[in-house]
Order: C-alpha cells, then structure tokens, then sequence
C-alpha cells in the first residue's frame, strides 16, 4: 500500500544523527517525526529571514510623501 504522505531519505553524518537520536528519545518520539518538526522550524525561520529581508527593502525605500492614508486606503476599496 502507498505511503499517505511523500517520503524523503536523508543521509546524515554520525553526530548529526546521534544528536537527532538523542532529542527524539527525549520526546519520546519517533526519528522520522522529530527530524519532521525541526525541519518544519527550520523552514519557517528561513522564512521570516527571507520575508526580513523583503520588510526591510520595502522600509528602505518607503517614501512617507506618496503612502496613502488609512481612510484613503479604505475610501478606494469601498468603490
């Protein structure tokens, strides 16, 4: 029968994967749902960093003269 969800092999070096094992044993945890969790944490702090990093070019170069008022902002979308 096929798996419900896609599979990934990874290879990993022996301290990575004795670290792994480690923190796995300590939840009480299979390997495969903690190497699950911290790659989700992993990808969503590569996230916010790219989103930063957006944020941040949008602040640089926010020109306060041509933004739009909050009452303007609401004013165009009623129409």
């Amino acid at each position: 029968m096929p798996a419900k969800n896609p599979r990934v092999n990874v290879v990993l070096e022996r301290p990575v994967y004795e670290a792994l094992k480690r923190l796995a044993q300590r939840e009480g945890t299979s390997l495969s749902l903690k190497a699950r969790d911290l790659l989700r944490d992993a990808l969503e702090t590569y996230e916010d960093l790219a989103l930063g990093v957006i944020a941040e070019e949008r602040e640089r170069t926010f020109d306060r003269s041509r933004a739009l008022s909050h009452r303007e902002v609401w004013r165009s979308k009623r129409r």
